[in-house]
């Protein structure tokens, strides 16, 4: 979804906030006033405050926790006791089973970093709130790491003496972004204003590799669409012999330049950006390689059409040749391509196409000891593993079945197998699978308890990482071999008498699944949380706590965190919690996903209606009490369900909706609704104005004043046009905070005026 960049930022006097204010509170009324949460109101005694305070109700959490590619060492990113968003490095070694802390963040850099506004940007994006080290990065040697601090960049030496151990690299005032280790690790790359430069370890002697990077001109840097739609934040890329840099070029100049106001507790800012609102024109993008030795680029010939993406690029094992994926502006076809470096000549591969939309992944993998390579498809309708040689060929296909491939982590070559992530089990789980590279059979699951797992491979694919949580268990990080035995714990976070969420979870609600059909006959799952404690001879209000767009899944047997706890908390309070994945929704194949093309809240909002349906055959549910609550476009959802179907949904609580199609960027908007001059009708429906005198129950919108995802324009808008229609609503704004809304006093202030508000209209 969108996110802004590439600003050109205006700052106003103050003197002018007192106007914009008036003209604020002439736009959207009256705020809400908010009554303070009760402590103890509920059975569990959990609050709102509990809930986002320090020390955290996971329990430990290690992040970035990564494998030295020797396989002698684990790291690790840690919280600080007294304050959980503030990382530090630590290791764990294997030989004598203890962990260390490496770096404090503070020792480098005390005080609260000062980001540069592409850096917060990144962050956003990345949905990246924590402070200190947030990244590093292992060295081959198996002796260094590489991490990011207050925009410098920064060594350790494991082979050092720890005092000693740190170097750092940069000192400049500019913040320098996206750090590499090269493959050899001899040198850092990094993007520098516009430009990629490189600083050689050992010796601290730092070169610039590119020198047109000014204005609209940006070299190895991501597009906006690309960072935030393509989950692609990087743009440029070294090969495996560490002679060279693929990188992209991007031109702006295309791009239509709009103002975006960031309203602040005591001051407001004015950014112009470079945005691609849906129909607009997108970036010109060239591909380039550069040669380390030469200085000298060698471009890309990706063909005479300009209006196109490219979200991927990959070196191909001999370092001769580059591949990239070209996508279509309409994004019904994928083509992988190789090009020469030498001559700039490309040959496409694979040809993907879909009559509504394709995925991206990023699972392309080549092998080394064969000339083939890896590559996903959706082409049966569900993602699955094909193995290819260069000429693209296939050779023959590897997984096959009515469940998805969620990631490929790896290949083994040795071993002859593909390891990789899928929901083969169900569509609740996720587990680690193995597949044969040259035998026919059926995958061999790896992992064994039921919930969601994610891993991390060693380089050598020997052994893994295991992140592992379910809706019993928070998440645990153990360490295991490559056949999914235990080798040790790195955290195991037991949910037993020393945990924080311990004396909570022995008396909140445990979630119910189960499934019910969409109008097509397709399968539905649904998650529910009954009142505790629960009188079947009662009947109680519900809220619907929604997603239902595209790229997400909400039912899974997984730990949700704060989710969770709020879930439990408004369980605690008598209200039934449900969670339906309508048809849209992400991990379920395309078949499920493709329904809502060309046109968004129909039947998503359909499939929540049948969800009610379901919820009104229970006994114990009030059919005249059915609430609904969503963020971002589970805002969008709540809005259209209040409007579209007033007799069933009676109160909402809508933060950062879409309101508005028009005001998207191009990439996501028209990969689900098409161009807007070929599908006027679909945008139109799509949004909700057209649906606003149906409104009928209490309404709740709350936004980030200065959102640059869902931006906060798509709200007042919505606020003029309700009160032009005499339609009371009621709002909440935050000064100063983005789409997350992030925070601990903000967020607590966000989710108890949630809660009051479904207390007082509600109940």
């Amino acid at each position: 979804m969108m996110l802004v960049r590439n600003k050109k930022v205006m700052a106003m006097k103050s003197k002018h906030l007192t106007h914009l204010f008036l003209i604020i509170s002439l736009v959207t009324g009256s705020f809400l006033t908010m009554t303070t949460a009760q402590a103890n109101d509920n059975e569990l005694g959990l609050t709102v405050e509990r809930i986002y305070a320090d020390p955290s109700l996971d329990g430990p959490e290690l992040r970035k926790v990564k494998l030295s590619p020797d396989g002698k060492c684990v790291t690790f990113l840690k919280g600080k006791a007294e304050e959980q968003e503030r990382l530090d490095l630590w290791e764990y070694n294997l030989a004598d089973g203890e962990s260390r802390l490496l770096v404090d963040s503070n020792d480098l850099s005390p005080g609260e970093e000062q980001l540069s506004d592409e850096e917060k940007a990144r962050r956003e994006r990345m949905r990246l709130f924590a402070k200190g080290i947030i990244d590093y990065y292992w060295g081959d040697d198996s002796q260094t790491l590489l991490f990011p601090l207050a925009g410098d960049i920064f060594v350790y030496d494991l082979s050092k003496d720890p005092k000693k151990a740190t170097k750092q690299l940069t000192d400049t005032e500019a913040y320098e972004t996206d750090i590499k280790l090269s493959p050899d690790g001899k040198y850092v790359s990094f993007i520098r204003d516009q430009d990629i430069f490189k600083v050689e370890i050992a010796t601290g002697e730092e070169t610039q590799l590119t020198f047109d990077g000014e204005g609209t001109i940006k070299n190895g840097m991501a597009e906006f669409v690309a960072q935030e739609e393509m989950g692609r934040l990087t743009g440029y890329w070294w090969s495996p012999d560490s002679k060279k840099i693929a990188y992209l070029q991007v031109d702006e100049s295309p791009v239509n330049i709009e103002k975006r106001y960031e309203i602040n507790a005591e001051d407001f800012t004015v950014f112009e950006q470079r945005y691609p609102s849906t129909g607009t024109d997108n970036v010109l993008i060239k591909l380039g390689v550069l040669n380390l030795e030469s200085g000298k680029t060698q471009w890309i010939d990706t063909g005479k059409e300009t209006d196109i993406y490219i979200p991927r690029v990959r070196w191909l094992v001999d370092s001769s040749r580059v591949s990239y994926q070209w996508q279509s502006r309409d994004q019904q076809t994928l083509e992988l391509r190789f090009a020469d470096i030498k001559t700039g000549k490309s040959e496409t591969v694979i040809t993907e196409t879909s009559k509504t939309w394709i995925n991206l992944t990023k699972d392309l993998r080549f092998l080394k000891k064969q000339d083939a390579f890896i590559w996903t498809s959706e082409r049966s309708g569900f993602r699955h593993l094909y193995l290819y040689d260069l000429q693209g060929k296939l050779i023959r296909q590897l997984t096959d079945g009515g469940w998805v491939v969620d990631k490929v982590y790896g290949v083994d070559e040795e071993a002859g197998v593909v390891y990789f992530d899928a929901n083969k089990e169900s569509p609740l789980q996720q587990d680690l699978y193995s597949v044969s590279l040259t035998e026919a059979g059926a995958p061999k699951r790896i992992t064994e308890k039921d919930g969601v797992h994610e891993v991390s491979f060693s380089k050598n694919m020997q052994i893994f990482v295991d992140y592992f949580s379910s809706v019993s268990q928070p998440k645990q990080v153990s360490l295991r071999n490559a056949d999914g035995s235990l080798i040790t714990w790195l955290e195991e976070n037991k949910l037993d008498k020393n945990h924080p969420y311990y004396h909570y979870y022995q008396k909140a609600s445990k979630p119910e699944f189960g499934t019910i059909k969409a109008e097509d006959g397709q399968e539905m799952h649904y998650r529910i949380y009954k009142p505790v404690p629960f009188d079947s001879s009662k009947k109680y209000p519900v809220i619907v706590d929604v997603y239902g767009g595209p790229h997400a899944q909400r039912v899974r047997n997984q730990w949700g965190a704060r989710n969770t706890y709020w879930h439990h908390l408004m369980a605690s309070k008598g209200y039934i919690i449900f969670s339906l994945d309508n048809r849209g929704s992400w991990n379920r194949g395309k078949k499920f996903e493709d329904p809502i093309y060309k046109e968004l809240g129909d039947v998503e909002v359909k499939d929540q209606v049948a969800g009610v349906d379901f919820l009104k055959s229970l006994p114990y549910v009030d059919s005249d009490k059915i609430g609904m609550f969503g963020w971002s476009y589970g805002g969008y959802m709540t809005i259209m369900s209040m409007f579209k179907h007033p007799d069933i949904f009676k109160v909402g609580v809508s933060v950062a909706p879409v309101t508005d199609w028009y005001l998207y960027d191009t990439h996501y908007t028209e990969r689900y609704l098409g161009h807007p001059d070929s599908n006027k009708e679909g945008y139109e429906a799509s949004n909700v104005f057209p649906y606003l005198e149906g409104l009928n129950g209490d309404l709740m919108i709350i936004h980030g004043m200065a959102d640059d995802n869902v931006l906060f324009t798509n709200s007042t808008k919505l606020f003029k046009a309700l009160q032009d229609a005499n339609k009371p609503f009621d709002m909440m704004n935050y000064p100063g905070s983005k789409h997350s809304i992030w925070g601990q006093k903000v967020r607590t202030h966000v989710f108890n005026t949630i809660s009051n508000y479904f207390d007082e209209n509600l109940k």
